[in-house]
């Protein structure tokens, strides 16, 4: 088993885009990085690339919408690690059936939610004994500013034209286990905030933001390097606090 001491951070949906950057950057402090992905080849290639930076990675087998194989990355973690630090739940797709309530595809949003919320609650169940494990945590969930209510409520919201029923209620239902579990872990020493990348150019939007990825990416690796007196329970993106 490695030194406890070292901090292991564990970033779901890493082998590219705001995930990968998130990977790089937390690596960058030293941690040992756990490169989340349930595309094998594609994992361990962008493992190799951020080896090559002199970062310390494993490639870690995770497909958060399929239990199976949650449960044996949680094992594999916990038999070579013992505890973990970091939980960055930013696995997350769209679907091209996605759209306004009256017209997308009940399945695309299943798919959707398979993925976004209840893969993110299945990996942070499955990971919780062993940030527990660890001095000081932090669980950082990857929302959007299309999770917030205020916000889409507000006809004058710069995305107020965009209506994915599956993908925004995705990223409201993530942003409730935030709150809940900040509540719940009040009392340890896991912090578990939201983080709004903004509209960030990756292939889950092809690559239509206007902001860079080491932009959309700043937020969550802020939120995942917290210091212990931070505050848990928050939903910010890189300008400040974002209204639920």
């Amino acid at each position: 088993m490695t030194d406890t001491l070292k901090k292991i951070a564990l970033i779901t949906g890493a082998n590219k885009g705001i995930g990968f950057e998130v990977a790089r950057q937390i690596g960058r402090t030293g941690a040992t990085i756990l490169l989340g992905a349930r595309n094998t080849p594609a994992g361990e290639k962008a493992a190799a690339v951020l080896a090559s930076q002199g970062l310390t990675v494993r490639f870690i087998a995770i497909d958060v919408a399929d239990p199976d194989s949650v449960a044996a990355a949680a094992a594999a973690i916990t038999t070579e690690f013992g505890h973990l630090d970091i939980l960055v739940n930013n696995a997350g797709i769209t679907d091209p059936a996605d759209g306004p309530a009256p017209t997308a595809r009940l399945d695309a949003v299943e798919r959707i939610w398979r993925t976004n919320f209840l893969g993110a609650l299945a990996v942070t169940q499955a990971m919780l004994p062993l940030l527990r494990k660890a001095a000081s945590a932090r669980i950082v969930n990857v929302s959007s500013g299309l999770g917030s209510l205020a916000q889409n409520g507000d006809p004058n919201y710069s995305s107020a034209a965009t209506k994915l029923i599956g993908y925004s209620a995705s990223k409201v239902a993530l942003n409730m286990l935030t709150v809940q579990l900040a509540y719940l872990l009040r009392d340890t020493a896991i912090k578990v905030n939201s983080a709004d990348p903004g509209y960030t150019a990756t292939d889950l939007n092809g690559h239509r933001g206007p902001q860079t990825i080491p932009e959309g990416a700043a937020e969550a690796i802020r939120l995942a390097l917290l210091p212990d007196d931070s505050p848990t329970g928050t939903y910010s993106d890189s300008k400040g606090i974002v209204p639920w």
